[in-house]
């Protein structure tokens, strides 16, 4: 299987002088092998092939003076933004053939220096491992990193990020072999929440700690600061990445929460059932705040990813299960209720239910079904990627049905710090 890895780097002046340069002329290739594809389009001309734009926007236009700086960084840099324009050219025709699944993809869009996310991809053949715990970067040199822990496996391909709070990161691509743990004879089935995080069907209770909203206070200082600031000034620019900052680590703390939870739950478990939540449709109501700040999806990609790299069997059981309103003892269904009801009775036997509690058992005995059905009908789990749309335009993400447990896209291993593997 492929993971990534991902590793905080510290380059010096002149290797982020270096790095914004190649941010940039991968951003103008981009764009001008977009500004052709599109033209041609409007006029009703054939589609730009690969080679063409290759020829036209990167061989030719080196020899230019008005393209000629595009020499400067490393040929690798310029062809892989034209791959990454492929790519996502491909994801937004399969999506409107109905090839893939999930949400609709958009076209690609132009990218502009202003964007707080900038980043470029590597093969092989332009970076190398030094022995002494630097990664060589074509043209760039020797970058150091914070290996926070080593590689499994030669990589095969590397991406060098500068997110909106001006950090540094490399993101390696690596094949690895499965690390199948003993198994288990528990199974387990969650109930995900916002006042209470998670509730498994074992009686574990997961309590929500609600990262975004303990940073609400000083975030609010910040953004007050940020409004008085001149708009193009320095002390602007300088109160944006503070706040971005602030963002920052309140995402590392949750990945990192994410991660340990993730890791407990997959280990004492031979298989994982979780339902399908609609997080993006409750995002947009009156609890979007709290929506995202639980991180629904994100801790779901973990579990996925994890069930996969150990042996595990992960499974999502329809949206549309009705877990709060049967009764997990008899089966009789009540019908709906508000969410400010925690407790119920069934009529039929009389039991008292916990709410989440017959949720995450009604999960279980759901996803137990959905295998079932899924291994009478020879269903067998199929190779999962790492993302290769990373330095793309609009990615998405597919949809897992119940009783497979990967997914292209969903494997996704983050060592930065103490997150990802590295938390295990």
């Amino acid at each position: 299987m492929q993971l990534r890895y991902q590793y905080r780097i510290y380059p010096d002046g002149l290797q982020r002088r270096a790095l914004a340069q190649a941010f940039g002329c991968a951003r103008v290739v981009w764009n001008d092998c977009l500004s052709d594809r599109r033209e041609a389009h409007a006029a009703g001309l054939p589609y730009v092939t690969s080679a063409e734009l290759s020829r036209r926007r990167i061989t030719r236009a080196k020899r230019t003076e008005e393209r000629g700086w595009l020499g400067d960084v490393s040929a690798v840099v310029l062809q892989q933004s034209l791959r990454d324009l492929d790519m996502a050219y491909k994801n937004f025709f399969d999506s409107v053939k109905g090839k893939r699944k999930g949400p609709r993809v958009s076209p690609p869009r132009f990218k502009s220096k202003k964007d707080t996310r900038q980043s470029i991809r590597l093969t092989t053949n332009a970076f190398s491992l030094r022995d002494n715990g630097t990664v060589y970067v074509a043209k760039v040199g020797n970058l150091k990193v914070k290996w926070s822990r080593p590689l499994p496996s030669p990589p095969t391909s590397v991406t060098v990020i500068k997110d909106s709070s001006g950090r540094y990161f490399m993101s390696f691509v690596v094949d690895t072999e499965p690390d199948i743990l003993p198994e288990p004879d528990a199974e387990v089935g969650i109930d995900l929440g916002l006042s209470t995080f998670a509730v498994l069907s074992d009686g574990r209770r997961i309590s929500s700690p609600k990262f975004l909203r303990r940073a609400e206070k000083k975030l609010k200082r910040l953004q007050k600061a940020l409004s008085r600031k001149t708009e193009g000034s320095k002390n602007r620019a300088r109160a944006r990445i503070e706040i971005a900052r602030q963002h920052a680590r309140v995402a590392d703390r949750r990945r990192d929460w994410h991660h340990k939870e993730s890791t407990r739950i997959i280990r004492d478990n031979q298989a994982v059932y979780v339902e399908d939540l609609a997080v993006s449709g409750l995002g947009r109501t009156r609890l979007a705040k709290s929506v995202y700040d639980a991180g629904w999806s994100s801790f779901v990609n973990m579990l996925e990813y994890k069930a996969v790299k150990h042996g595990r069997y992960f499974g999502k059981i329809g949206r549309f299960e009705p877990t709060s309103q049967v009764c997990s003892v008899c089966g009789a269904k009540d019908g709906p209720k508000p969410l400010h009801v925690r407790e119920w009775t069934c009529k039929e036997c009389g039991t008292v239910h916990d709410r989440d509690e017959n949720a995450a058992n009604n999960t279980l005995a759901a996803g137990r079904a959905d295998r079932l059905i899924a291994c009478r009908g020879n269903v067998r789990p199929g190779q999962a990627l790492a993302d290769s749309d990373e330095t793309g335009s609009n990615p998405g993400r597919g949809h897992v049905k119940p009783g497979i447990p990967t997914s292209v896209g969903s494997l996704r291993a983050f060592s930065g710090g103490s997150h990802g593997p590295a938390a295990e």
